[in-house]
C-alpha cells in the first residue's frame, strides 16, 4: 500500500529503507484517485516509535492511504519533543469537522488507573463519540481497547495479578468473519498489559462477537456488530524488539518484570527474538482496511446518518 505521510516525518525513511512503499505529498497529489482517510490518536509515550510501527502494519495492500496523526490538548507529553508534536500532529479540533474512512486509537501506560483519573479521559470520549458519526470504521488497541469497550458498552477492566507479557498462541473463533479471513487456526499475537477484559462480559452483550482467544492471555478481538467498532486486546503492531526494549526498561528501573513469554529462543535474552506473528498481524491490518473500511466507505464521503451513523 502506498503510504502517504508528511514529507520529512522521520518514520518514512525507515519505512523506504524496508522497501516499503512511502509516497509523498508532492506525489500523492498527482494521482487522480480516492485515496483512503486514516487518522490515528497516538496515546503511547513513544510516539515516533508508535508512528513507524502502525505504519508498517498499513502498508500490505495496493490501496493509497493518507495518515493523520493526532495528539490529545489535555496531556503535555514529555517523551516526544513538542517539535516533533507541532510539525507532524494535530488536535482534535483540528480535525473534528472532518470525516475519516478509518480512525485508530493506540493503547496508553495508563491501565492501572480509573478512566476517570486519566487526565484525558474526557477528551477520549469525545472523541470516541464523535467516531460514530465521523469515521467508518474505528480500530481499537490495547488500552484503546478496554476504554473503547467501557465507553460503549460499559464492559469494565479487570487487574491482572502480574502483567501479561509476551508472544502468546491464539485461536480463531468465527472464521465466517471477513476480520479474519486467511487467519490460521492458530496464530501468534504479542500482549503488554496489566488489566484484562472478561469474556464473559463481551458475551452478555449480543453486539459484540469474539474473533479470536487465548488460553493463557485471554480475548483478543472482539467485533462490534456492524464492523464500525473493532477492538484488539494485543498489539500485533509491534515489532521484533519492542518486547525486548521494555523488559530491558523496566529490569533497569528495577521493576518487577518476567522474560517476555515465548520470546527470546530458550527464555535467553542474549539472543535474537523470534518474530511470530508479523504475517497476522499484516493480515489484520490489511482485511480492517479492505472489509471495513474501502469496502463501506462511498467514493464521497459524506457526513450522513445513513453512511456513518449506523
Amino acid at each position: 500500500m502506498p503510504i502517504k505521510t508528511q514529507n520529512d516525518l522521520p518514520a518514512k525513511e525507515i519505512l523506504e529503507r524496508e522497501n516499503i512503499f512511502v509516497m509523498d505529498e508532492n506525489r500523492a497529489n498527482h494521482q487522480d484517485i480516492r485515496p483512503l482517510n486514516i487518522a490515528i490518536l497516538n496515546l503511547m509515550p513513544l510516539k515516533e516509535d508508535t508512528e513507524l510501527q502502525i505504519l508498517r502494519s498499513l502498508s500490505n495492500t495496493p490501496l493509497q492511504v493518507n495518515v493523520t496523526f493526532v495528539a490529545t490538548s489535555t496531556h503535555e507529553a514529555t517523551h516526544t519533543s513538542s517539535n516533533h508534536l507541532n510539525k507532524f500532529y494535530l488536535s482534535f479540533d483540528e480535525i473534528k469537522n472532518q470525516n475519516f474512512d478509518g480512525f485508530i486509537i493506540t493503547g496508553a501506560p495508563v491501565e492501572l488507573m480509573e478512566y476517570e483519573e486519566v487526565d484525558y479521559w474526557p477528551e477520549v470520549c469525545q472523541i470516541m463519540e464523535w467516531t460514530k458519526t465521523h469515521v467508518t470504521s474505528t480500530l481499537h488497541l490495547c488500552w484503546g481497547a478496554q476504554a473503547g469497550l467501557y465507553y460503549h458498552y460499559g464492559i469494565q477492566k479487570h487487574i491482572l495479578d502480574k502483567k501479561m507479557f509476551g508472544v502468546y498462541e491464539h485461536k480463531v473463533m468465527n472464521r465466517k468473519v471477513p476480520l479474519v479471513r486467511g487467519f490460521d487456526d492458530h496464530f501468534m499475537a504479542p500482549h503488554s498489559r496489566h488489566t484484562e477484559i472478561l469474556k464473559a462480559d463481551i458475551e452478555k452483550n449480543p453486539d459484540l462477537t469474539i474473533l479470536a482467544e487465548s488460553d493463557e492471555a485471554g480475548v483478543f478481538l472482539v467485533i462490534a456488530k456492524d464492523g464500525g467498532q473493532i477492538f484488539v486486546m494485543g498489539h500485533p503492531e509491534y515489532d521484533r524488539l519492542t518486547l525486548g526494549k521494555e523488559y530491558q526498561r523496566d529490569k533497569e528501573k528495577g521493576l518487577p518484570i518476567d522474560l517476555p513469554a515465548n520470546y527470546y529462543p530458550n527464555d535467553d535474552d542474549t539472543q535474537r527474538p523470534l518474530l511470530q506473528w508479523r504475517s497476522h498481524g499484516n493480515i489484520l491490518y490489511s482485511n480492517w482496511l479492505n472489509y471495513y473500511v474501502y469496502q463501506n466507505t462511498p467514493y464521497q464521503f459524506i457526513n450522513t446518518e445513513e453512511i456513518v451513523g449506523k
